[in-house]
């Protein structure tokens, strides 16, 4: 068979399929080029209807999202589906958040966790999962903190890009929301301004981590960027994506109001408008018939669509996923594994934790999220599960008959109080809820983002009432992102961050508390002591101006210490770090630079240490970061044992991007290297430098 004999039948598509490289490349070609010019737009919108949509309002994610079907052809449809804290549809295992996860800074753990919701997905349906979110969180107070990995660009790639690798064992992972997507209730019209080495070097380098992994596709966001909607960015989609970074796969409008125009759309790259075809519909017809729209970018398009479409047509077993995976013990048991992980223990004095019952009998659990199943956002990202264990449930379930375990709601801060003061430890549980934070709804007064990143008042009060009466007082804070604790942090002996932990997250909190479990969660993102200390903020503002500071960098740089600094957690155990040893002195501009250290558990219980690797800039010719992260290494110690970890880092790795000749450029100069448990300075206990000499 020379090429495509049958327009009008299925041996179109399956002909493709038989094909591998460049022969399938060249058999996609010949199907463009026999489609008609309806064809073609009909891939590039989704296919829902006025009754798909008014489902979407009522109940997003009840079915998957399609586009794309053609039954004369055999070309099967896309199939879309949300996250990222698990699969939007039915009743899918729900995980911690994405924040919660960011905490872990466990990658092979990120990766078994994007395969359950690849499986899970499948199971139901879809082929096409939006869930890897790599927004950079360049303020707290942002609604969707919770949906990211949190503040800092490495981080962010590392994660996403794990989560990229997991989901496509499946099905095509989609990355969004591309880019500069950072504030909540004034998305859809917000203009983002800021020069192209901040974009480049602060906001872009988390998503080339991704497309570099092979994600499928890339999702716009709804702002502007330097005055142009993402959707329509020509600079982002055409020269940046598609053109230096190479990327091959399709870029999709994210729903709604992520398209505004048929000819900006399809000029500036986008491939997929969705769910429907308001503007890649007949207007497109239209639009390419009058001449507005070259032809041949419509084929670049549909080409781009094709491609994905084959090379997932066939990944995974068919069999492997039947409906009972959903929510099985397995997955289950990997949100625990997860929810256990990512809390991060702030704060522990007096031996207030664990709870050993030798010495707490009695247990106060107190405020009204302990009997909660507080599992996050409400919007786009929200998943339903089969159920959910709350902290109440859990802790009361661990503690067994050993102890006596009380709950007050806490509605009444003095009645608290009194139950407080005869228990041999409080454990109050008080944070957010997806009323506080989270995707923002129109017409519903729920979510957006915070502009006060304290807790509410009457928490505040209710913790200060059961701190006064109980000297074992262990606060727990739910959450997606910084909470602002000066004004009673000092008055509680313990202090953990379970973030929205998903629905197993009781348990784990329980095993926490209880010691079965030893924290080793590290924050992803700084908590400051006060607004101040971070970067303007306008839910509502038309225009922002980023800048190329915030988090840990931009306190560094202003010689300001946070309440918590970004890479912190405690443990019940203590580690001590010694040995750093690096490869070489010097590397060339194309080489790469090993550097190593000795880390001991110099405590009584097993536990993980997260090693973090920063990289300081001292004799820079220009304004750089005083130190950026740049490896991390998760390792587990046996009480008293000692392990080297390793890390690389990538001559280019240390690159600025020069806006004057549009390229990056490594400094001929000597860099810091600084290792330990934090971004602290007082917590990088080992340091050394290397040059970099450049030809």
């Amino acid at each position: 068979m020379e090429g495509i004999k049958v327009y009008d039948g299925s041996a179109a598509w399956p002909y493709v399929l038989q094909s591998e490289g460049e022969e399938r490349e060249r058999r996609i070609a010949e199907l463009v080029s026999r489609m008609t010019l309806e064809d073609k737009v009909a891939q590039m919108h989704g296919s829902a209807g006025i009754a798909d949509l008014a489902v979407m309002v009522i109940r997003y994610n009840l079915y998957p999202s399609k586009s794309g079907a053609n039954k004369r052809l055999g070309i099967p449809p896309i199939r879309f589906t949300d996250g990222p804290r698990g699969v939007a549809l039915g009743r899918s295992t729900c995980f911690p958040v994405s924040m919660a996860r960011a905490a872990t800074w466990d990658l092979e753990l990120e990766e078994r966790i994007a395969s359950a919701m690849g499986i899970e997905a499948r199971a139901q349906g879809s082929n096409f999962f939006g869930g890897v979110c790599i927004n950079l969180l360049r303020h707290p107070g942002w609604g969707r903190a919770q949906e990211t990995f949190g503040e800092d660009p490495y981080l962010l790639g590392a994660m996403g890009a794990a989560m990229v690798r997991g989901l496509q064992q499946h099905l095509m992972a989609c990355v969004k929301h591309f880019a500069c997507n950072s504030v909540e209730e004034s998305r859809f019209y917000v203009d983002v301004r800021l020069d192209e080495r901040t974009l480049r070097e602060v906001y872009l380098p988390h998503f080339k981590k991704c497309v570099d992994s092979g994600a499928a596709a890339v999702m716009s966001a709804y702002n502007r960027v330097n005055g142009e909607y993402c959707a329509h960015n020509a600079h982002l989609l055409r020269d940046i994506l598609k053109g230096e970074w190479g990327f091959d796969g399709l870029v999709m409008s994210d729903f709604f109001y992520g398209t505004r125009d048929t000819v900006k759309a399809a000029m500036g790259g986008l491939d997929i408008e969705m769910p429907t075809g308001r503007f890649f519909g007949k207007r497109l017809l239209r639009a390419v018939r009058r001449g507005e729209v070259p032809q041949k970018l419509v084929d670049e398009a549909v080409t781009r669509i094709l491609r994905q479409k084959a090379r997932f047509a066939e990944i995974g077993d068919p069999a492997g996923y039947p409906r009972k995976k959903v929510a099985c013990r397995e997955h289950r048991d990997l949100a625990r594994e997860a929810a256990c992980k990512s809390m991060v223990l702030l704060k522990n004095e007096s031996g207030a934790l664990p709870l050993r019952a030798e010495k707490v009998m009695s247990i106060a659990v107190i405020g009204e999220l302990a009997k909660a199943a507080n599992l996050g956002d409400h919007g786009s990202s929200r998943v339903r599960p089969p159920y959910a264990v709350t902290p109440f449930q859990g802790i009361r379930e661990r503690a067994g008959k050993s102890m006596t375990v009380k709950y007050c709601s806490g509605r009444d801060a003095a009645k608290a109080a009194r139950i407080a003061a005869h228990a041999d430890a409080a454990i109050l549980v008080v944070g957010l809820t997806y009323k506080d934070e989270g995707e923002a709804m129109p017409f519903l007064k729920l979510g957006g983002d915070r502009e006060d990143l304290a807790l509410p008042a009457e928490q505040v009060e209710l913790i200060e009432a059961v701190s006064s009466v109980n000297k074992r007082c262990v606060v727990v804070v739910e959450g997606g992102s910084a909470v602002i604790m000066e004004s009673w942090k000092d008055k509680v002996q313990a202090i953990l961050m379970a973030w929205y932990p998903g629905m197993e997250g009781g348990h784990a909190l329980a095993a926490i508390l209880f010691g079965d479990q030893n924290p080793c969660g590290k924050l992803p993102l700084t908590f400051p002591r006060s607004s101040r200390q971070l970067p303007p903020f306008d839910k509502k503002a038309r225009s922002m101006e980023y800048g190329y500071y915030h988090g840990y960098r931009l306190l560094d740089k202003e010689g300001q210490e946070p309440a918590f600094p970004f890479g912190f957690g405690l443990h019940y155990t203590t580690y001590a770090y010694s040995n750093l040893r690096l490869s070489a002195k010097e590397i060339a501009e194309d080489d790469v630079l090993r550097v190593s250290a000795d880390i001991s558990n110099t405590g009584y219980m097993a536990g993980c240490e997260i090693a973090q690797l920063y990289v300081g800039y001292v004799g820079s010719s220009l304004d750089r970061p005083v130190k950026e992260l740049k490896g991390f290494a998760r390792v587990h110690l046996d009480a008293g044992e000692k392990k080297t970890v390793a890390f690389e880092i990538l001559a280019s790795d240390l690159a600025y991007y020069d806006a004057s000749s549009n390229s990056w450029q490594i400094e001929d100069m000597e860099y810091q290297v600084y290792v330990g448990s934090s971004s602290r300075w007082e917590d990088l206990v080992l340091r050394d430098a290397f040059r970099v000499r450049c030809s």
